[in-house]
């Protein structure tokens, strides 16, 4: 895993430095405790609704990278605009 790091702690990270607690920031994202407790610690099975959540209050972005993402966006427009 070189030169990755853990997605729990970049949460944890955020979460600090918002000076938020664990408690706080589920209060705010409208999840339980647990859920930020199991994100930080790294769990994978935490819903991707209360990821999103968390994140949202966070201002923490998601990216999905793919070398077929050009391909997708390009599809994408074309079949909505028509």
């Amino acid at each position: 895993m070189t030169g990755k790091i853990p997605f729990g702690e970049i949460v944890r990270y955020h979460r600090q430095r918002s000076g938020l607690t664990q408690k706080e920031l589920s209060e705010l994202a409208g999840v339980g405790m647990s859920s930020v407790f199991e994100i930080e610690r790294g769990k994978i099975t935490v819903r991707l609704q209360t990821l999103l959540k968390v994140l949202d209050v966070l201002n923490i972005s998601l990216e999905f990278k793919s070398p077929l993402m050009n391909n997708f966006r390009t599809r994408r427009n074309t079949v909505n605009s028509v």
